[in-house]
């Protein structure tokens, strides 16, 4: 029993050790997700008229309401919110706003299409490369990987909302402008 503590006191110490790497953990979920929203936001921002009109329309879009200030605010959310992450700046309160959009993101535009992002075995797929393999150069098309069809689901929203709540309550890590900010005023 003796040798086994030891041996759980050595493999407990060598993993201790990894903690002066910690911040590595927080920087690839921040910049894992910066691109995401950059692009979100951005591609709203650019067509913001559409972007309000989707948000509104009942019929063919989301049916939210006040669609204009919802654009905006999920277009500036996203975009500002990709810069805050990047330099890891106010990383956990602008984790809140971003975890809101994907929430509404996901109930209102992928709920409906289940849990899966990419679709598996489908009619649709099977009929697309069908028709791919006979009219298309299907090799080409299929060179670099599968050709698949986007099933929508809650898939990746989900991730998201995961990985933003992780960074929500272990906050944005040493690489950071709000680690260097906290150091800055510890003792304010």
């Amino acid at each position: 029993m003796e040798k086994l503590c030891s041996l759980a006191g050595k493999a407990q110490s060598l993993l201790n050790k990894t903690r002066a790497a910690d911040f590595l953990g927080p920087l690839a979920l921040r910049l894992y997700l910066v691109p995401i929203f950059w692009m979100a936001g951005t591609k709203k921002l650019a067509n913001i008229e559409s972007t309000a009109e989707w948000f509104g329309n009942p019929d063919w879009g989301l049916g939210l309401p006040f669609p204009e200030l919802m654009a905006w605010m999920a277009s500036l959310t996203e975009a500002g919110g990709a810069i805050l992450l990047l330099v890891g700046l106010g990383v956990r309160w602008i984790s809140i706003p971003l975890m809101v959009t994907m929430i509404v993101a996901a109930v209102t535009v992928h709920l409906q299409n289940g849990w899966l992002a990419i679709a598996e075995g489908s009619e649709q797929l099977d009929a697309a490369r069908a028709i791919l393999q006979e009219h298309g150069n299907y090799e080409w098309l299929t060179e670099n990987g599968s050709f698949v069809i986007l099933n929508n689901g809650i898939e990746f929203a989900a991730t998201y909302i995961i990985m933003l709540l992780v960074l929500f309550f272990i906050g944005p890590g040493k690489a950071s402008l709000d680690h260097l900010i906290s150091r800055r005023f510890a003792n304010c």
